[in-house]
């Protein structure tokens, strides 16, 4: 009888696992059938995600017929800038407000903490007035500051966090040995940080990469335009006459992120293995 239950839950386990990847999987698969599939109508397609005549014509069409390219290029410097920028400037506050007292240090954290109680979406029109001001507006560089900007007080809590993690008493030996402040967080701080700070950097670079309310809010010429924006306007009011080339513009999309997330796991299992041994 025991035996039999253990059976049984194990099949229910394994059946509920099979159907959730079903789930998951099959809008990925639909996609990837979408993009190769012959005709530009999403009714020709077959319901099974297998292409009847496969075809790159799509692919083509996109490079040649549109502004994909022009597209690509725009996201890839909004994620990459908004990457680094984030990342500097959050490992830098991070770090002095876990380091260092002085006057309003509380205040300012937790001024950080109910910032994130608020939707972005309140302050669009603020950020617009604001941004108009300066003549930002329709600017890539406008969009990365409002990116960089959002980013900072969540992953400054998060990698405080992390911070304090490491014993002080690791700075105060450096500092003993004659290391300045700049030293000991490059030399001896950081190295034992970089798996947070590589979980930083992807999340800061995929954030913007899709996103659709901020350029779209923002961003207003044709030349400025990201994947995200020119591919809605590629369908939108259009019927499905053009499903199968966003499917194809949406298939490339993903490759940046599996390139990043592979070279990232490689790089953080590397990094944790190799870390040094905190108290």
């Amino acid at each position: 009888m025991k035996k039999a239950l253990t059976v049984v839950r194990y099949f229910f386990v394994y059946l509920m696992l099979i159907i959730l990847s079903f789930i998951v999987l099959y809008p990925i698969a639909f996609t990837i059938s979408g993009a190769f599939n012959k005709g530009k109508s999403l009714f020709q397609m077959n319901v099974l995600p297998i292409p009847s005549n496969p075809t790159t014509e799509h692919f083509t069409e996109l490079f040649t017929k549109t502004n994909y390219l022009n597209w690509y290029k725009n996201s890839f410097i909004i994620a990459v800038c908004n990457m680094l920028m984030t990342t500097v400037l959050v490992m830098i506050t991070a770090y002095i407000f876990s380091r260092y007292r002085f006057a309003l240090k509380k205040p300012m954290l937790m001024s950080f903490l109910i910032l994130q109680m608020f939707p972005s979406t309140i302050g669009m029109i603020a950020i617009y007035v604001i941004l108009n001001r300066f003549g930002l507006t329709d600017n890539l560089f406008g969009l990365i500051l409002v990116y960089t900007a959002g980013n900072i007080p969540y992953n400054t809590w998060l990698l405080k966090g992390y911070f304090d993690t490491i014993p002080k008493s690791i700075d105060e030996a450096a500092k003993v040995d004659g290391a300045g402040n700049l030293t000991t967080f490059f030399r001896i701080i950081l190295p034992n940080t970089l798996p947070m700070v590589a979980f930083l950097a992807v999340t800061s670079f995929t954030q913007p990469w899709m996103d659709f309310i901020l350029p779209r809010f923002i961003l207003r010429s044709d030349k400025n335009k990201t994947l995200a924006v020119g591919l809605f306007e590629m369908i939108n009011g259009r019927s499905n006459d053009n499903f199968t080339q966003f499917a194809a513009g949406a298939l490339l999309i993903a490759v940046p992120f599996v390139i990043l997330f592979v070279i990232n796991q490689k790089y953080l299992v590397r990094i944790m293995s190799a870390g040094a041994v905190k108290e």
